[in-house]
């Protein structure tokens, strides 16, 4: 591959140090301060300075932020990637649509190759929107054939992911406790460090025997952290939270994910063990989850951070799911008081906030705080620059936090650096093969269009669904 260089001649090349001139930073700091014609300077992969002034190496890359807002990295807690072969086919969907379509009847049908398809484009679509670090929330592993395929995607894509490993298809006491999902671990995973950590993601519906122990007795005894869908109507109710929590298998270091349809008391149980909630606001409102719910979550000092869930539906873009949350809250709590005849006149949630979600809150729930998640001098340098002097939106910049939340696009990234490497810039990718990505999923289109047929293709996209399939809960792990 040719040697990447800027419009201007500039070398690109990994390992070289950055300098980011006169920009806006956020922060996203304990104080989150914003720091105005302030420079930030990456050297072997660190922020090793951060104010106005910056002496940098000779040899630094020098980029000028004027007119631009410099920001941590942005964190996606919660995605299927795999799926995202099949951007926009389900648009229309309910819940009860996924569910039949990729649980019960067709999600069988993904190869190895069709998970590597979905994964690579989803991905390098991340990194594109300014989002550097993802979880792959994968839980069409059918195999770990399927499992290598989501790695090899990941690790063709400079940037930082998490491996949720899943299987929609059977159930996690039987996929865990195989030796194969083993040696999966330890050949692909164990040691590779933050580029590439891991979780176990499965769902707690077995029933009152709680036969999902056996899970989490695996995650416990490898070391690594389990997320879950809770809160999902007529899916993962109360019933899934009481029994993690009073078998003891809740953790600062659990993801639950949706928590839109829970009592209060589940509201206290997580937060009495310190997990966080991953937030889905898009699908939460479309699909049909519950109310997307960081209202509620915020009455209980729930920590909060941000996903986009799957393609199939919606794209990768955290500004999006910032926006849509800002307006979901807000519409909440508006509803609440005009439930009660008074008017709001001051908003409980800020745009600052919901940043924090985006950022310093993924870092937080993924254990990454201490390398990620804000710029700080010694954490490595996962930063993106807004900037589009092309665009008439992105100026003037007067409240830094909201032009980011309500103004900013995925269009007006400018610069992405992740652990310290330019990804993106002047608004290109850099030494990201995206033809590849292309051609991959056209295959699996190919392939999937052709295996169900042109009817069951065009169908699928609006399919019907009776009233028993709807009441089905494909949750429960049987034929």
């Amino acid at each position: 591959m040719n040697k990447p260089i800027s419009t201007s001649g500039e070398s690109l090349e990994h390992g070289r140090s950055i300098v980011f001139r006169n920009g806006i930073v956020l922060t996203m700091d304990n104080a989150h301060r914003v720091v105005k014609d302030c420079d930030v300077l990456v050297v072997g992969g660190v922020i090793r300075e951060v104010g106005p002034g910056v002496k940098a190496p000779d040899d630094a890359l020098e980029i000028d932020a004027r007119g631009g807002i410099i920001m941590p990295g942005m964190i996606d807690t919660h995605r299927h990637m795999w799926q995202t072969a099949m951007r926009a086919y389900g648009t229309d969907w309910t819940l009860s649509q996924y569910f039949v379509w990729y649980y019960l009847e067709h999600g069988y049908n993904f190869r190895p190759q069709d998970i590597f398809a979905g994964n690579l484009l989803s991905a390098i679509e991340a990194v594109d929107a300014g989002v550097t670090t993802s979880v792959d929330w994968s839980h069409g592993l059918q195999t770990t054939e399927h499992a290598d395929a989501a790695v090899d995607a990941l690790e063709a894509v400079p940037a930082r992911f998490v491996l949720a490993y899943g299987n929609i298809q059977r159930a996690p006491w039987e996929w865990s406790a195989e030796k194969e999902f083993r040696d999966f671990y330890s050949r692909r995973i164990d040691g590779k460090g933050d580029m590439l950590g891991f979780q176990m993601a499965f769902d707690v519906v077995g029933g009152p025997e709680f036969p999902e122990r056996a899970a989490f007795e695996v995650a416990r005894e490898l070391g690594v952290s389990v997320t879950t869908h809770a809160g999902v109507i007529g899916a993962t109710g109360d019933d899934s939270v009481r029994l993690m929590h009073e078998n003891g298998f809740m953790g600062p270091d659990t993801v639950l994910v949706h928590c839109a349809t829970l009592s209060d008391d589940s509201y206290h149980r997580i937060a009495a063990c310190g997990c966080s909630a991953s937030v889905s606001t898009e699908s939460e409102q479309s699909a049909g989850q519950g109310y997307p719910a960081s209202w509620k979550l915020r009455q209980f000092d729930i920590p909060i951070s941000l996903s986009n869930d799957t393609s199939v539906w919606w794209s990768a873009d955290l500004f999006t799911a910032m926006r849509t949350t800002l307006g979901a809250d807000r519409s909440r709590q508006h509803f609440e008081a005009h439930l009660k005849g008074e008017t709001v006149t001051h908003l409980d949630l800020r745009s600052e906030e919901v940043i924090d979600w985006a950022t310093r809150g993924g870092s937080k729930a993924l254990g990454l705080d201490s390398k990620v998640g804000s710029i700080e001098v010694g954490k490595r340098a996962d930063i993106v620059l807004i900037k589009n002097d092309d665009s008439p939106v992105m100026f003037p910049i007067l409240n830094p936090y909201g032009h980011v939340t309500m103004q900013a696009q995925r269009a007006d990234v400018h610069t992405v650096v992740i652990d310290g490497n330019i990804v993106k810039h002047e608004h290109r990718l850099i030494n990201i093969d995206l033809a590849r990505a292309k051609s991959a999923v056209e295959e699996t289109v190919s392939f999937l269009a052709d295996t169900l047929g042109e009817e069951a293709w065009n169908a699928g996209m609006y399919p019907e669904i009776s009233a028993r399939e709807a009441a089905e809960n494909p949750y429960k792990y049987v034929e």
